[in-house]
Protein backbone atom coordinates (compact mmCIF):
# COMPACT_ATOMS: atom_id res chain seq x y z
CA UNK A 1 0.00 0.00 0.00
CA UNK A 2 2.56 2.18 0.71
CA UNK A 3 4.37 1.62 -2.56
CA UNK A 4 1.27 2.42 -4.58
CA UNK A 5 0.75 6.01 -2.36
CA UNK A 6 4.49 6.47 -3.24
CA UNK A 7 3.75 6.11 -7.00
CA UNK A 8 0.56 8.40 -6.67
CA UNK A 9 2.55 10.76 -4.94
CA UNK A 10 5.05 10.69 -7.69
CA UNK A 11 2.41 11.15 -10.71
CA UNK A 12 0.73 14.05 -8.70
CA UNK A 13 4.36 15.68 -7.88
CA UNK A 14 5.16 15.03 -11.57
CA UNK A 15 2.04 16.46 -12.80
CA UNK A 16 2.03 19.40 -10.43
CA UNK A 17 5.42 20.35 -11.58
CA UNK A 18 4.61 19.96 -15.36
CA UNK A 19 1.87 22.48 -14.70
CA UNK A 20 3.96 24.63 -12.86
CA UNK A 21 6.88 24.70 -15.76
CA UNK A 22 3.88 25.46 -18.15
CA UNK A 23 2.96 28.25 -16.00
CA UNK A 24 5.95 30.14 -15.85
CA UNK A 25 6.58 29.30 -19.62
CA UNK A 26 3.35 30.78 -20.68
CA UNK A 27 4.19 33.79 -18.33
CA UNK A 28 7.68 34.14 -19.49
CA UNK A 29 5.94 34.35 -23.16
CA UNK A 30 3.65 36.70 -22.36
CA UNK A 31 6.37 39.29 -20.60
CA UNK A 32 8.14 38.82 -23.96
CA UNK A 33 8.17 40.44 -26.97
CA UNK A 34 8.06 38.07 -30.21
CA UNK A 35 11.65 38.72 -32.39
CA UNK A 36 10.86 39.62 -35.63
CA UNK A 37 13.36 38.38 -38.42
CA UNK A 38 12.46 40.11 -41.73
CA UNK A 39 12.53 37.81 -44.98
CA UNK A 40 13.09 34.84 -42.91
CA UNK A 41 10.45 32.23 -41.32
CA UNK A 42 10.01 31.14 -37.96
CA UNK A 43 10.12 27.21 -37.24
CA UNK A 44 6.66 26.16 -35.88
CA UNK A 45 7.29 23.10 -33.36
CA UNK A 46 5.05 21.01 -30.87
CA UNK A 47 4.45 20.38 -27.43
CA UNK A 48 5.92 16.72 -27.13
CA UNK A 49 5.44 14.97 -23.06
CA UNK A 50 6.61 18.39 -21.98
CA UNK A 51 9.16 19.29 -24.64
CA UNK A 52 9.18 21.70 -27.50
CA UNK A 53 9.51 19.46 -30.58
CA UNK A 54 11.48 21.01 -33.89
CA UNK A 55 11.96 19.39 -36.99
CA UNK A 56 14.81 20.91 -39.08
CA UNK A 57 15.90 19.85 -42.18
CA UNK A 58 19.18 21.06 -43.79
CA UNK A 59 18.75 20.89 -47.71
CA UNK A 60 19.86 22.63 -50.77
CA UNK A 61 18.17 25.93 -51.63
CA UNK A 62 17.05 28.29 -54.67
CA UNK A 63 16.54 31.48 -53.36
CA UNK A 64 17.22 34.96 -54.62
CA UNK A 65 19.07 37.73 -53.09
CA UNK A 66 17.46 40.57 -55.30
CA UNK A 67 14.83 40.27 -58.12
CA UNK A 68 16.83 38.46 -60.63
CA UNK A 69 19.99 37.58 -59.05
CA UNK A 70 20.00 33.60 -58.47
CA UNK A 71 21.33 32.06 -55.27
CA UNK A 72 21.68 28.08 -55.04
CA UNK A 73 22.94 27.63 -51.87
CA UNK A 74 22.53 25.38 -48.94
CA UNK A 75 20.11 26.12 -45.95
CA UNK A 76 17.38 24.90 -43.46
CA UNK A 77 13.89 24.51 -44.36
CA UNK A 78 13.72 25.88 -47.60
CA UNK A 79 15.44 29.12 -46.36
CA UNK A 80 18.80 31.12 -46.37
CA UNK A 81 19.37 31.39 -43.78
CA UNK A 82 17.48 29.18 -41.99
CA UNK A 83 14.27 29.48 -40.23
CA UNK A 84 14.56 31.09 -36.43
CA UNK A 85 13.82 28.99 -33.59
CA UNK A 86 12.20 31.00 -30.69
CA UNK A 87 11.70 29.96 -27.29
CA UNK A 88 12.12 30.57 -23.65
CA UNK A 89 14.30 30.30 -20.85
CA UNK A 90 14.07 27.02 -19.08
CA UNK A 91 12.35 25.23 -21.78
CA UNK A 92 13.18 21.66 -22.94
CA UNK A 93 13.50 21.41 -26.46
CA UNK A 94 13.99 18.56 -29.04
CA UNK A 95 15.38 19.11 -32.60
CA UNK A 96 14.82 16.28 -34.85
CA UNK A 97 18.07 17.15 -37.59
CA UNK A 98 17.28 15.72 -40.88
CA UNK A 99 19.99 15.99 -43.52
CA UNK A 100 18.80 15.95 -46.94
CA UNK A 101 22.37 17.33 -48.48
CA UNK A 102 24.79 15.19 -50.79
CA UNK A 103 27.21 15.10 -48.34
CA UNK A 104 27.52 15.03 -44.12
CA UNK A 105 26.78 17.84 -41.85
CA UNK A 106 26.85 18.70 -38.15
CA UNK A 107 24.67 21.27 -36.84
CA UNK A 108 26.42 23.14 -33.96
CA UNK A 109 24.54 25.58 -31.27
CA UNK A 110 26.28 28.33 -30.71
CA UNK A 111 26.81 30.29 -27.33
CA UNK A 112 24.67 27.05 -25.84
CA UNK A 113 25.79 25.87 -22.23
CA UNK A 114 24.85 22.09 -23.36
CA UNK A 115 26.26 18.69 -23.30
CA UNK A 116 29.09 17.79 -25.56
CA UNK A 117 26.97 15.85 -27.29
CA UNK A 118 24.25 18.04 -27.96
CA UNK A 119 25.70 20.96 -28.58
CA UNK A 120 27.45 19.63 -31.66
CA UNK A 121 31.27 18.99 -31.22
CA UNK A 122 31.15 17.05 -34.18
CA UNK A 123 34.12 14.61 -34.19
CA UNK A 124 34.29 15.08 -30.19
CA UNK A 125 30.30 14.88 -29.09
CA UNK A 126 28.46 13.42 -32.31
CA UNK A 127 29.65 11.87 -35.46
CA UNK A 128 28.89 13.65 -38.87
CA UNK A 129 25.21 12.95 -39.82
CA UNK A 130 25.19 11.47 -42.94
CA UNK A 131 23.01 12.22 -46.21
CA UNK A 132 19.67 10.71 -45.38
CA UNK A 133 20.27 10.47 -41.76
CA UNK A 134 18.94 11.65 -38.68
CA UNK A 135 20.37 13.02 -35.42
CA UNK A 136 18.09 14.47 -32.40
CA UNK A 137 19.74 17.26 -30.11
CA UNK A 138 17.65 17.24 -26.73
CA UNK A 139 18.35 19.77 -23.64
CA UNK A 140 17.14 22.07 -21.35
CA UNK A 141 18.09 25.61 -22.26
CA UNK A 142 18.84 27.42 -19.11
CA UNK A 143 20.48 30.80 -20.53
CA UNK A 144 19.12 33.36 -22.26
CA UNK A 145 19.93 35.98 -25.30
CA UNK A 146 20.94 35.84 -29.06
CA UNK A 147 22.45 32.24 -30.26
CA UNK A 148 22.64 30.72 -33.20
CA UNK A 149 22.68 27.46 -35.36
CA UNK A 150 25.07 26.64 -38.24
CA UNK A 151 27.00 23.92 -39.65
CA UNK A 152 30.08 22.84 -38.21
CA UNK A 153 31.52 22.19 -41.67
CA UNK A 154 33.52 25.69 -42.46
CA UNK A 155 32.45 25.65 -46.36
CA UNK A 156 29.32 24.68 -45.99
CA UNK A 157 28.89 27.70 -43.65
CA UNK A 158 29.86 29.95 -47.06
CA UNK A 159 26.90 27.81 -48.52
CA UNK A 160 24.40 29.62 -46.39
CA UNK A 161 24.04 27.52 -43.44
CA UNK A 162 22.89 29.21 -40.42
CA UNK A 163 19.68 30.53 -38.18
CA UNK A 164 18.70 32.13 -35.36
CA UNK A 165 18.16 30.60 -31.61
CA UNK A 166 16.42 33.22 -29.65
CA UNK A 167 16.04 32.98 -25.78
CA UNK A 168 13.83 34.90 -24.22
CA UNK A 169 14.23 35.66 -20.37
CA UNK A 170 12.25 33.96 -17.24
CA UNK A 171 12.84 38.11 -16.04
CA UNK A 172 12.63 40.44 -19.01
CA UNK A 173 14.79 42.77 -19.74
CA UNK A 174 14.81 46.53 -18.31
CA UNK A 175 14.01 48.65 -20.22
CA UNK A 176 11.10 46.96 -22.27
CA UNK A 177 11.41 47.00 -25.64
CA UNK A 178 8.00 46.93 -28.03
CA UNK A 179 10.05 45.79 -31.25
CA UNK A 180 12.67 43.05 -31.29
CA UNK A 181 14.35 42.78 -34.65
CA UNK A 182 17.03 40.00 -35.45
CA UNK A 183 19.59 40.61 -38.47
CA UNK A 184 21.39 37.81 -39.82
CA UNK A 185 24.73 38.59 -42.04
CA UNK A 186 26.14 36.64 -44.34
CA UNK A 187 28.33 36.99 -47.49
CA UNK A 188 28.57 35.48 -51.01
CA UNK A 189 31.23 35.15 -53.82
CA UNK A 190 28.94 34.57 -56.52
CA UNK A 191 30.51 35.12 -60.33
CA UNK A 192 29.19 35.93 -63.45
CA UNK A 193 27.17 33.89 -65.01
CA UNK A 194 27.05 31.26 -61.86
CA UNK A 195 24.44 30.76 -58.99
CA UNK A 196 26.56 28.90 -56.97
CA UNK A 197 28.30 30.65 -54.11
CA UNK A 198 32.22 30.06 -54.60
CA UNK A 199 33.66 28.87 -51.04
CA UNK A 200 36.53 29.08 -52.30
CA UNK A 201 36.86 33.16 -52.86
CA UNK A 202 38.26 35.48 -50.02
CA UNK A 203 36.81 38.41 -51.83
CA UNK A 204 32.48 38.75 -51.70
CA UNK A 205 30.39 40.77 -53.90
CA UNK A 206 27.03 39.93 -52.88
CA UNK A 207 26.44 41.02 -49.00
CA UNK A 208 23.08 40.20 -47.10
CA UNK A 209 20.84 40.87 -44.21
CA UNK A 210 18.41 37.80 -43.52
CA UNK A 211 19.77 36.40 -47.04
CA UNK A 212 18.56 39.75 -49.05
CA UNK A 213 20.84 42.77 -50.37
CA UNK A 214 19.39 45.99 -50.48
CA UNK A 215 16.68 46.79 -52.26
CA UNK A 216 15.40 43.28 -51.96
CA UNK A 217 16.04 43.55 -47.98
CA UNK A 218 12.00 44.12 -46.29
CA UNK A 219 12.51 47.43 -43.61
CA UNK A 220 12.07 46.78 -39.81
CA UNK A 221 8.74 49.36 -39.02
CA UNK A 222 8.74 50.69 -35.55
CA UNK A 223 6.21 53.64 -34.34
CA UNK A 224 7.77 57.01 -33.01
CA UNK A 225 8.65 56.95 -29.31
CA UNK A 226 8.95 53.29 -29.65
CA UNK A 227 11.70 51.52 -27.79
CA UNK A 228 13.45 48.88 -30.28
CA UNK A 229 15.65 45.88 -29.85
CA UNK A 230 17.88 44.61 -33.25
CA UNK A 231 20.09 41.55 -32.84
CA UNK A 232 22.92 41.54 -35.42
CA UNK A 233 24.72 38.15 -35.84
CA UNK A 234 27.81 37.87 -38.20
CA UNK A 235 28.98 34.51 -39.92
CA UNK A 236 31.22 35.16 -42.63
CA UNK A 237 35.03 35.47 -43.53
CA UNK A 238 34.53 39.52 -42.57
CA UNK A 239 34.25 41.60 -40.04
CA UNK A 240 30.76 44.46 -40.58
CA UNK A 241 31.09 48.03 -39.14
CA UNK A 242 27.30 48.32 -39.28
CA UNK A 243 25.92 51.91 -39.02
CA UNK A 244 22.75 53.30 -38.07
CA UNK A 245 21.41 56.95 -39.66
CA UNK A 246 20.16 59.71 -37.40
CA UNK A 247 20.17 57.91 -34.31
CA UNK A 248 22.34 56.70 -30.96
CA UNK A 249 22.02 53.38 -29.66
CA UNK A 250 23.78 51.21 -26.95
CA UNK A 251 25.28 47.95 -27.20
CA UNK A 252 22.74 45.64 -24.55
CA UNK A 253 24.28 41.99 -25.21
CA UNK A 254 26.65 39.34 -27.14
CA UNK A 255 26.56 36.14 -27.86
CA UNK A 256 27.00 35.38 -23.92
CA UNK A 257 24.47 37.14 -22.32
CA UNK A 258 23.03 40.76 -21.33
CA UNK A 259 25.71 43.15 -20.69
CA UNK A 260 25.01 45.31 -17.09
CA UNK A 261 23.78 48.55 -18.11
CA UNK A 262 26.36 50.25 -16.38
CA UNK A 263 28.54 49.30 -19.68
CA UNK A 264 26.45 51.05 -21.99
CA UNK A 265 27.17 53.91 -23.56
CA UNK A 266 25.71 55.64 -26.80
CA UNK A 267 27.44 55.43 -30.51
CA UNK A 268 26.01 54.70 -33.76
CA UNK A 269 28.06 51.89 -35.62
CA UNK A 270 29.04 48.77 -33.72
CA UNK A 271 31.86 46.52 -35.24
CA UNK A 272 29.85 42.82 -35.50
CA UNK A 273 32.73 40.44 -35.87
CA UNK A 274 32.73 37.07 -37.40
CA UNK A 275 30.75 34.71 -34.63
CA UNK A 276 29.49 37.34 -32.82
CA UNK A 277 26.03 38.61 -32.07
CA UNK A 278 25.58 42.07 -31.11
CA UNK A 279 22.30 43.20 -29.88
CA UNK A 280 21.79 47.31 -29.95
CA UNK A 281 18.74 49.16 -28.37
CA UNK A 282 17.38 52.87 -29.55
CA UNK A 283 14.14 55.30 -28.17
CA UNK A 284 13.19 55.59 -32.22
CA UNK A 285 12.89 59.03 -31.23
CA UNK A 286 13.00 60.73 -35.21
CA UNK A 287 10.69 60.54 -37.56
CA UNK A 288 12.43 58.73 -40.80
CA UNK A 289 13.61 56.53 -43.05
CA UNK A 290 16.87 55.84 -41.43
CA UNK A 291 19.61 53.32 -43.44
CA UNK A 292 21.35 50.74 -41.75
CA UNK A 293 24.11 49.50 -43.76
CA UNK A 294 28.06 47.78 -43.14
CA UNK A 295 30.26 50.76 -43.64
CA UNK A 296 32.90 49.16 -45.43
CA UNK A 297 33.02 50.83 -49.01
CA UNK A 298 33.11 47.67 -51.00
CA UNK A 299 29.95 45.88 -48.90
CA UNK A 300 27.81 48.75 -49.99
CA UNK A 301 27.57 47.83 -53.40
CA UNK A 302 26.41 44.58 -55.15
CA UNK A 303 28.06 42.20 -58.05
CA UNK A 304 31.61 43.47 -57.72
CA UNK A 305 33.97 41.73 -59.39
CA UNK A 306 38.10 42.22 -59.71
CA UNK A 307 38.74 43.63 -63.29
CA UNK A 308 42.09 42.11 -65.73
CA UNK A 309 44.27 44.56 -66.97
CA UNK A 310 44.17 48.53 -66.71
CA UNK A 311 40.84 50.72 -66.17
CA UNK A 312 39.39 50.73 -69.88
CA UNK A 313 36.79 54.17 -69.57
CA UNK A 314 35.15 53.36 -72.73
CA UNK A 315 32.72 49.93 -71.51
CA UNK A 316 32.64 51.05 -68.13
CA UNK A 317 31.88 54.86 -68.50
CA UNK A 318 29.46 53.44 -71.08
CA UNK A 319 27.71 51.05 -68.84
CA UNK A 320 27.71 53.76 -65.68
CA UNK A 321 26.42 56.34 -68.08
CA UNK A 322 23.47 54.66 -69.36
CA UNK A 323 22.35 54.47 -65.66
CA UNK A 324 22.41 57.87 -65.53
CA UNK A 325 20.65 59.65 -67.97
CA UNK A 326 18.17 62.24 -67.74
CA UNK A 327 19.70 62.90 -64.04
CA UNK A 328 23.07 64.13 -63.73
CA UNK A 329 24.25 64.79 -67.37
CA UNK A 330 27.70 65.48 -68.46
CA UNK A 331 28.97 66.33 -71.74
CA UNK A 332 31.61 63.74 -73.60
CA UNK A 333 34.39 65.94 -73.40
CA UNK A 334 34.05 66.26 -69.77
CA UNK A 335 34.45 62.47 -69.24
CA UNK A 336 37.35 61.97 -70.97
CA UNK A 337 38.95 64.88 -68.84
CA UNK A 338 38.19 63.40 -65.83
CA UNK A 339 40.39 60.87 -64.81
CA UNK A 340 38.40 57.68 -63.25
CA UNK A 341 35.07 59.13 -64.54
CA UNK A 342 32.50 57.66 -63.49
CA UNK A 343 33.05 55.71 -60.14
CA UNK A 344 29.25 55.82 -58.54
CA UNK A 345 25.62 55.15 -60.26
CA UNK A 346 22.17 56.11 -59.23
CA UNK A 347 20.00 53.74 -60.26
CA UNK A 348 16.82 53.49 -58.90
CA UNK A 349 14.42 50.98 -58.98
CA UNK A 350 11.36 51.51 -56.91
CA UNK A 351 8.59 49.37 -58.27
CA UNK A 352 10.57 46.44 -59.17
CA UNK A 353 11.26 46.32 -55.34
CA UNK A 354 7.85 47.89 -53.78
CA UNK A 355 6.28 46.04 -50.76
CA UNK A 356 3.49 47.18 -48.31
CA UNK A 357 6.70 47.91 -46.02
CA UNK A 358 7.84 50.62 -48.93
CA UNK A 359 4.65 52.06 -49.34
CA UNK A 360 5.43 56.01 -48.39
CA UNK A 361 8.99 55.93 -49.38
CA UNK A 362 10.39 59.16 -51.02
CA UNK A 363 10.46 58.77 -54.77
CA UNK A 364 13.99 57.28 -55.62
CA UNK A 365 14.49 55.59 -52.61
CA UNK A 366 16.13 52.15 -53.94
CA UNK A 367 18.66 53.99 -55.83
CA UNK A 368 21.23 53.87 -52.61
CA UNK A 369 19.82 50.94 -51.81
CA UNK A 370 22.84 48.45 -52.68
CA UNK A 371 24.92 45.71 -50.66
CA UNK A 372 24.42 44.89 -47.18
CA UNK A 373 21.85 47.79 -46.38
CA UNK A 374 18.22 47.67 -45.02
CA UNK A 375 16.33 50.42 -43.12
CA UNK A 376 14.42 51.26 -40.00
CA UNK A 377 11.00 53.22 -40.58
CA UNK A 378 10.31 55.32 -37.71
CA UNK A 379 6.76 56.53 -38.41
CA UNK A 380 3.95 58.38 -37.71
CA UNK A 381 0.75 55.80 -35.97
CA UNK A 382 -1.55 56.17 -38.71
CA UNK A 383 0.83 55.76 -41.54
CA UNK A 384 1.98 52.55 -39.43
CA UNK A 385 -1.37 51.38 -39.45
CA UNK A 386 -1.67 51.40 -42.69
CA UNK A 387 1.09 49.72 -43.87
CA UNK A 388 0.47 46.89 -41.54
CA UNK A 389 -3.62 46.53 -43.39
CA UNK A 390 -2.07 46.60 -46.80
CA UNK A 391 0.92 44.01 -44.97
CA UNK A 392 -2.42 41.77 -44.10
CA UNK A 393 -3.74 42.39 -47.29
CA UNK A 394 -0.98 40.78 -49.10
CA UNK A 395 -1.28 37.55 -46.91
CA UNK A 396 -4.76 37.49 -47.47
CA UNK A 397 -6.09 38.29 -44.33
CA UNK A 398 -8.24 40.98 -43.15
CA UNK A 399 -7.64 44.78 -42.77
Amino acid sequence: MSNRRSFFAGVAAAGAGLFAARKINAQTAANNVLIETPDLPKLPWRMVDGVKEFHLIAEVVHSELVRGRALDGWGFNGSIPGPTLEINEGDRIRVIFENRLPEMTALHWHGLEAPVEMEGSVGLGQDPTPPGGTYTYDFTVNQHGTLFYHSHFSMQEMMGMLGFLIVHPKTPYSPRVHRDFGLLIQEFSILPNNTVPNTMSMEFNWLTFNGKSGPAATPMLVKQGERVRIRLVNLGMDHHPIHMHGNQFSITGTEGGRIPEAQWHPQNTVLVGVGQARNIEFDAKYLGDWMMHCHMPHHMMNQMVSMAGPMAPSAHAKMMSSSTIGLYPVDDAAKKAIPGYPQDMWMPMDEMFAKPETYGLRKGWSGAMMGMMTMVRVLPPDLYDEIQRRIQAAKGGRA
